[in-house]
């Protein structure tokens, strides 16, 4: 079941209104919303729901042994059990298939005749984010920035509360479990805000990614011959419009669709693509994936605080890292590398020349951010791509203005670069605003019109959608 669907708006009407009927006791509440999540994601293949079930089992009980541990050891212990069990699963799930095709590969250049066996795993739809989430639960105890919840049903709906269960964000236990404590205070204007911002994301997914953006995107990226430079520009600037437009859609309607229902959830995206800089850019990109590294993988590898050399290589670690949760292949890998290069070269470039009244004029903050979105677009044809061989032709085609094959009409050029333009110039305008300061400026009869025409376009668009991109991984 995805947002996208009709399926799902029926699905949602009826969970919304039972959610505010007002002759149920919160606790039942609590529990329709649990079922309704089992359900939701029972849609996609209902035998993983046992993994929710284990991962809930085994990082509940995990926590309150670290909790009541006496020793370090037994402490160090339990954390173990929880954060083995959930790398295992997403070991087992995610990258089983690609270990083994390595290893064949390595036996082969050993010289040793090898076939490895056929990997026919089902990856259990949004594993990598719930994964994530459950093990920061344990990780935060362990670390003694939390207690342990007393509700084993609070807990499981922290789990797989379904408006961010399979994409995200990755919501910290801080965050939202003590917010099912109690029945949430009435706020006006909540639920409107909340359904007005589910259809702006889906007029992202639905319009702007798939019908704009991804019969170009497509057309590039699937092509077998070498393509014009034109045309991969053109292909790459649809996939970064694309996989921009289609996540943070997925994560505006999660937080519109939370809201509706009477809980927040933090920004997952903050206008990326005005970003000034690569450490800026990943303070706006995936904010919940990028603040979970820097708390669980950087700051524990040391962080800054071990010199300049092991700052480069946590930095580097970090992003690999943060590449190959996305994937189980190297193109993965290389643009986790490409965006840990980036970063280091960043890093290094201002300890050498530290501020200038330059570096702060408007015309470098362009410039500097031209530079950004130029280098972040060459990271997304290794993300897009599905071999390197792709992404590397597609590369050299960019960079060397080379000659080839056109595969983009006219209509799929005006499409991308309308699309495209407008991405850029919303997020430039919008880089030091949020939507709720412009919403709360406007006249309620203009935002009324825009939600509406949206809404308009939306379902006279809807047989186009695709699904989420961010469900493989």
């Amino acid at each position: 079941m995805t947002f996208n669907s009709l399926t799902f708006v029926v699905f949602f009407a009826i969970v919304l209104a039972l959610h505010h009927a007002p002759w149920t006791s919160w606790r039942t509440k609590k529990i329709q919303l649990l079922v309704a999540s089992y359900l939701f994601y029972a849609a996609w293949n209902p035998p993983f729901i046992v993994l929710l079930w284990i991962s809930t089992f085994i990082d509940w009980h995990a926590a309150k042994r670290i909790h009541a541990a006496e020793t370090p050891v037994a402490r160090r212990g339990w954390m173990l059990v929880s954060v083995c069990a959930n790398l295992g699963f997403l070991g087992y799930f995610k990258y089983g298939g690609f270990l083994l095709e390595n290893w064949q590969a390595l036996m082969t250049a050993l010289g040793v005749a090898w076939q490895a066996p056929a990997w026919d795993i089902v990856l259990p739809v949004g594993i990598s984010f719930y994964t994530f989430q459950t093990m920061a639960y344990s990780l935060d105890v362990y670390l003694r920035r939390a207690a342990p919840t007393r509700s084993l049903l609070d807990f499981s709906l922290f789990v797989t509360f379904f408006p961010q269960l399979v994409a995200g964000p990755i919501v910290r236990p801080a965050d939202l479990v003590p917010q099912f404590a109690e029945p949430p205070a009435p706020v006006p204007g909540r639920l409107s805000w909340g359904l007005g911002l589910m259809v702006l994301g889906l007029f992202q997914k639905v319009v702007i990614a798939d019908g704009m953006l991804a019969p170009a995107a497509d057309a590039v990226f699937g092509a077998k011959e070498t393509l014009a430079w034109s045309d991969a520009w053109l292909g790459t600037l649809a996939f970064s419009g694309q996989i921009f437009c289609d996540f943070a859609g997925y994560s505006t309607t999660a937080i519109g669709a939370s809201l509706a229902l009477g809980f927040s959830l933090d920004d997952n995206f903050r206008y990326p693509y005005a970003a000034v800089g690569f450490s800026d850019f990943w303070r706006r990109w995936h904010v919940s994936l990028s603040t979970w590294l820097r708390d669980y993988l950087y700051v524990p590898l040391g962080g800054n605080r071990l010199g300049s050399l092991r700052t480069y290589v946590n930095l580097m670690v970090t992003m690999l890292l943060g590449g190959l949760w996305h994937g189980a292949s190297w193109n993965f890998v290389i643009w986790g590398g490409l965006h840990g290069t980036y970063l280091g070269v960043e890093r290094f470039i201002r300890e050498r020349v530290g501020p200038s009244r330059l570096a702060s004029t408007l015309p470098f903050q362009i410039a500097l951010a031209m530079v950004t979105y130029f280098l972040v677009n060459l990271t997304w044809v290794f993300f897009r791509a599905r071999e390197f061989r792709t992404a590397w032709r597609m590369v050299v085609s960019m960079l060397t203005f080379g000659e080839g094959a056109r595969v983009l009409a006219t209509a799929d050029v005006v499409l991308v670069l309308s699309a495209v333009l407008s991405i850029l110039v919303v997020h430039g305008l919008m880089r030091e605003r949020s939507l709720e300061q412009v919403v709360a400026r406007a006249p309620w009869w203009l935002t009324a019109s825009v939600v509406g025409s949206m809404l308009f376009v939306l379902v006279i668009s809807q047989a186009s959608s695709n699904a989420f991109i961010y469900f493989q991984f």
